[in-house]
Parts: structure tokens; C-alpha cells; sequence
């Protein structure tokens, strides 16, 4: 089995086990986790039982607990390299990636980078290329809060559907 899907499993299990007082915080934990996220969080909350409004809240912000840290641990360790470096050319990659973020900017990096990779690695990748701290949280927020209430409403709608 596919270590994610174990991962999420192991996830539902622990919530079924816990009191329904404890289960928003192991889906906060969830929502930390990479390629499990706010909307993979909230989901296993929401089929786990709990209330779609508190899974989504809490899945949400454990997402961007996680995100937080990376883009605030990012820009320390870019603002240390960059210090103790002299001035590069850019290789043929980096220009690559200049050109993409050119033309997306942050903000459709942040909306549609969750398609394609976890928030973490587009967070850092954003704070890796200069982009202000807190630009990038404010659009990696805006990103995990529609991700979360889109798949919320999704997983919410079928499961209503289902019953």
C-alpha cells in the first residue's frame, strides 16, 4: 500500500479511537503533514464523523501552522546563504523557474501549486526565490482556506448524497 494511504488510514483509525473532544487535534496534526494537507485532513475529519466546519478549521490550520514554519525557516536559511555568498549567474534551471514565476506570479503559484505539489514545497520554493515572507503566507493562507472549503463542501455534498 502507498505510504500516504497508509498514513491517511492511520489517521482515521486515531480518530475513531479518540474522544470527540481530542479528534480536531489529530486532524490539525494531519493537516501539517505534507500531501495530506487541509483538504486531506479535513476530509479524513469529515468521514471520520466530525463536524465538516471543525475538520475544515482544523485541517486548515495545521496546514498553515506547517507552511508558517517552513516559509519562516526558508528565508532564514536563504538570508544566511546569500550573506556569506558572492553573487552567481543564474543556471539555466534557476532561469527556467524565473520565467514560470514571471509569468504565474505568487499568486497562481499559491493557487494552483496545490495541483501539482504539497503547499510546504511551493512555500519554500517561493521564499527560496525571494519572494517576501509575507507575501507568500498571505497567498499560501488564501490557497489552504479555498483548497480546504472546496474539498470540505466536495467530501460534505457526497457523503449527504451517500446517505
Amino acid at each position: 500500500m502507498n505510504p500516504v494511504a497508509e498514513l491517511i488510514l492511520g489517521f482515521q483509525d486515531l480518530v475513531a479511537q479518540l474522544p470527540e473532544w481530542a479528534q480536531p487535534f489529530i486532524i490539525f496534526v494531519a493537516g501539517a503533514v505534507p500531501f495530506i494537507e487541509g483538504e486531506g485532513a479535513a476530509s479524513i475529519g469529515i468521514i471520520g464523523g466530525i463536524n465538516p466546519i471543525i475538520a475544515a478549521i482544523a485541517g486548515a490550520l495545521g496546514n498553515f501552522v506547517a507552511v508558517a514554519i517552513v516559509v519562516f525557516l526558508g528565508a532564514t536559511i536563504r538570508g544566511a546563504l546569500t550573506r556569506s555568498r558572492d553573487p552567481k549567474p543564474k543556471s539555466a534551471r534557476k532561469e527556467k523557474f524565473q520565467r514560470a514565476f514571471n509569468r504565474y506570479g505568487v499568486v497562481g503559484v499559491s493557487l494552483l501549486g496545490p495541483l501539482l505539489l504539497p503547499t510546504h514545497f511551493t512555500a519554500a520554493a517561493l521564499v527560496g526565490s525571494g519572494v517576501p515572507k509575507g507575501r507568500v503566507l498571505l497567498w499560501q493562507a488564501i490557497a489552504i482556506v479555498l483548497w480546504t472549503t472546496l474539498l470540505t463542501l466536495i467530501i460534505t455534498g457526497v457523503i449527504s448524497v451517500a446517505r
